[in-house]
């Protein structure tokens, strides 16, 4: 009788300890109340809800096996299982368990709810807006049926429904803690800026040191064109977590819009030493690429945009600038061949188009550069450094009045241009000089002929 009551005290005060909300303790407690009487359905589904505050989610499922094992037809400790497989990713057991419960219990409301969620994690969106409306019959102001509705909306792009899906379940519970965020970032991806800094700003109100939305908050600063606005939300994140990798990468690349190359290289170096020199990040090894570009370290830069290239071969701004780089290094045919990477990856990029003429006046090649400039033109017409390089080729090629047409059409677009103007200057002295080249050419053949 001793252990009997000693079992039932354990329990009484493993209740206090969860009240308390001291887990471990109240764990420990319950553990031994089960080392005395370990066929009590009850105190094993206890011990489940415990292992779930500890988010010990595999020993949660066994105590609910435990606990189901002997009270089989315990509708609520099979939910909890359910659920507890959800949160592992097991949803095939999850909706295993769910279903069972329908079929026995087709008025348990929980049976559907928890489904939405599971139905949506597996892509099967038209089962979870079917089992959202199964739900609704038998409870009309479930939060989690919305909740879950609102996620497999937004999933599927109906953003405008999947709001008003969350914007409920505020309404039922208005401390829900994550729900602003949700809809800041269904706005967000919507272009409605102003209206999703409204909702992360709820959202910070109630969560005022999650990094996560801070940062969320800065990248929404940049894209609303607010640089010194998104820093400021950066240099939060790091102050709360210096350790924050994306938040001073995102710092490097505010730098180098500024121009500050040599800043950015330094935050650019500061996420190497913190990510153990692997940062996981989309388009770093361009930024620092790009950075040490800037600072004139052609080599380095070059090096560091190959290592781009490969991990990113779909980029074309990777090779564009690796062309820019090799065009500094004078390593002109690797230029082109970058040039002509970028062109494969987007046939009507002007720029590249004007870029590899530019090669190939260097490589005296001037009827494809020309072809290039003429495909950049029909792109951009009035591009008025493309007709310069135009010029330059129909010059080399002697095509005196195509040079002249075009030339006077380019001043006429941008007068002011002093290449230009100077082009215009000169373009009687490229006539002249390729006169005499001419008549020298005539005069050393017929000395050619004579003597021979």
């Amino acid at each position: 009788m001793n252990d009997w009551f000693e079992a039932e005290q354990r329990i009484e005060r493993a209740q206090q300890l969860s009240e308390s909300f001291r887990w471990e303790e109240a764990l420990a407690e319950i553990d031994v109340a089960l080392s005395i009487n370990p066929n009590n359905a009850v105190w094993h589904a206890h011990r489940g809800t415990i292992l779930e505050e500890l988010a010990r989610w595999d020993d949660a499922v066994l105590a609910y096996q435990s606990s189901l094992e002997l009270e089989p037809q315990d509708a609520e400790v099979a939910a909890a299982l359910g659920v507890a497989f959800c949160r592992l990713g097991r949803f095939s057991q999850a909706l295993e368990i769910f279903e069972k419960l329908s079929q026995d219990h087709a008025d348990l409301e929980p049976a559907y709810c928890h489904r939405i969620g599971i139905y949506t994690e597996l892509g099967q969106h038209d089962k979870a807006e079917e089992m959202f409306y199964l739900a609704q019959e038998l409870d009309d102001s479930c939060p989690r049926c919305f909740f879950h509705l609102g996620d497999s909306l937004a999933v599927r792009g109906q953003h405008d429904r999947a709001i008003y899906c969350w914007e409920r379940v505020l309404e039922f519970d208005p401390g829900s803690i994550g729900l602003n965020r949700r809809i800041a970032q269904s706005h967000r991806s919507q272009g409605k800026l102003q209206k999703a800094r409204e909702y992360y700003l709820r959202e910070l109100r109630d969560d005022p040191g999650n990094t996560d939305l801070l940062f969320e908050l800065g990248e929404l600063a940049l894209e609303s064109g607010e640089p010194a606005a998104a820093a400021a939300k950066f240099g939060q994140v790091l102050e709360l977590e210096t350790g924050h990798i994306e938040a001073r990468f995102m710092l490097g690349k505010i730098w180098l819009m500024h121009g500050q190359a040599g800043q950015a290289l330094a935050c650019f170096d500061a996420v190497r030493s913190l990510s153990d020199d692997k940062p996981d990040l989309p388009e770093f090894d361009l930024k620092v690429g790009e950075a040490l570009f800037r600072l004139a370290r052609y080599l380095e830069a070059r090096e560091q945009l190959e290592i781009a290239a490969e991990l990113a071969p779909d980029n074309g701004a990777i090779p564009n600038l690796l062309g820019d780089c090799c065009l500094a290094m004078n390593k002109t045919d690797a230029a082109a061949d970058a040039y002509r990477r970028v062109l494969a990856l987007d046939a009507d990029n002007a720029a590249a188009h004007h870029k590899l003429a530019v090669c190939l006046l260097r490589l005296a090649r001037p009827a494809p550069a020309l072809d290039h400039c003429l495909h950049a033109l029909r792109i951009k017409p009035a591009h008025s450094a493309v007709m310069h390089t135009a010029v330059l080729a129909h010059l080399q090629l002697a095509q005196w009045r195509d040079a002249r047409s075009l030339l006077r059409r380019a001043l006429k677009i941008d007068a002011h241009n002093a290449d230009l103007q100077r082009l215009f200057r000169r373009l009687w002295r490229y006539r002249l000089r390729h006169y005499f080249h001419s008549i020298l050419s005539l005069l050393n053949r017929a000395r050619g002929q004579s003597t021979t």
